[in-house]
């Protein structure tokens, strides 16, 4: 699997596995046939609420002699509820032991929204959510550079050998940068044709800093959950005849054609499939180049959507103009 270089000194792979809303009841066996199909990257959360099935999965894989563990790039987040020093590393611990593993290859701050801590043994994940009945919010201001600067100590102490931040704007990323001691090694953000963020993008990469996209395939993920507001004006990126004539071209589905155009900018995917010939079929994107007109007209796709935005239930704007 084709890599990408870290400024923490270690290598994470183009293409991953991505876990958000696998079904903890399949989440073993996908995970084994995902490193089965090749996978190396398992991006999972704490707030995905199945670390410990992808645990069991890696265990299997392992103990099939499919993988071992220095084999595996794995990849977790620090939830909202966990944004004060004194509990990002009781999140660490639980993350750790739910997946099994004495470190992490990646650990990410998955929002930069700080709400009221719950613990643990009361409910986890905690989600956004206070009082979930009520599904109130409570807004705990952690400043940021507090929560990094644990997230350092974590990475001094090798629990976590590459840290790094999620979902963040330019603004609060330039601020990271400028009392950071370890800078982050990856920025995980949603990206792809219909936002595309060539200026974060390039401000990104140029301070180097590996960028990991998640919802390459734009709004699939979100209109089961109601985060696609039914007055915004778009083709579905699958079936837009662009990306669909662009894959007939080169004989590869549009999925592969959406997650191609994001490695040939260097940037890291994490795709996500139940399906065992998708699984496979998602991995297979460096045996073909996307011309300089077909990125440009995948470029051209742009309009700004976001999809995945906290705003839309939180009232906390955090990408607001």
């Amino acid at each position: 699997m084709t890599s990408i270089a870290l400024s923490s000194g270690h290598k994470m792979p183009l293409v991953g596995f991505g876990l958000w809303k696998v079904p903890r009841n399949a989440c073993k066996d996908t995970v084994v046939q995902a490193i089965k199909s090749g996978y190396r990257l398992l991006d999972s959360a704490a707030d995905y609420g199945n670390e410990i099935e992808v645990g069991q999965g890696i265990k299997e894989a392992i103990d099939q002699g499919i993988v071992t563990r220095s084999e595996l790039f794995i990849t977790s987040k620090l939830w909202c509820t966990h944004h004060r020093k004194e509990h990002v590393r009781l999140a660490l611990e639980k993350t750790l032991s739910d997946l099994g593993v004495d470190y992490l290859d990646l650990y990410l701050i998955h929002f930069p929204i700080s709400v009221k801590y719950v613990p643990i043994e009361e409910r986890y994940p905690a989600a956004f959510f206070f009082d979930p009945e009520k599904k109130s919010v409570v807004i705990d201001p952690v400043p940021y550079q507090e929560t990094w600067q644990a997230m350092e100590q974590i990475a001094s102490e090798g629990k976590a050998r590459s840290i790094g931040v999620s979902n963040l704007g330019a603004d609060l990323l330039m601020d990271v940068l400028s009392y950071a001691k370890i800078k982050p090694a990856v920025f995980q953000m949603e990206l792809h044709p219909y936002l595309s963020r060539k200026q974060l993008v390039e401000f990104t990469q140029k301070n180097g800093i590996a960028i990991t996209a998640y919802s390459s395939f734009g709004d699939a993920s979100y209109q089961s959950i109601g985060m696609v507001n039914q007055g915004d004006s778009f083709v579905p990126l699958l079936e837009h005849k662009v990306i669909l004539d662009i894959a007939k071209h080169h004989n590869v589905t549009s999925a592969q054609v959406l997650l191609r155009w994001a490695v040939q900018q260097n940037i890291a995917v994490i795709p996500k499939s139940s399906n065992p010939e998708r699984i496979v079929l998602n991995t297979q994107v460096f045996d073909f180049t996307l011309t300089e007109s077909q990125m440009k007209s995948i470029d051209g796709l742009n309009q700004n959507i976001r999809f995945n935005d906290p705003a839309k239930f939180l009232n906390y704007p955090i990408y607001a103009n």
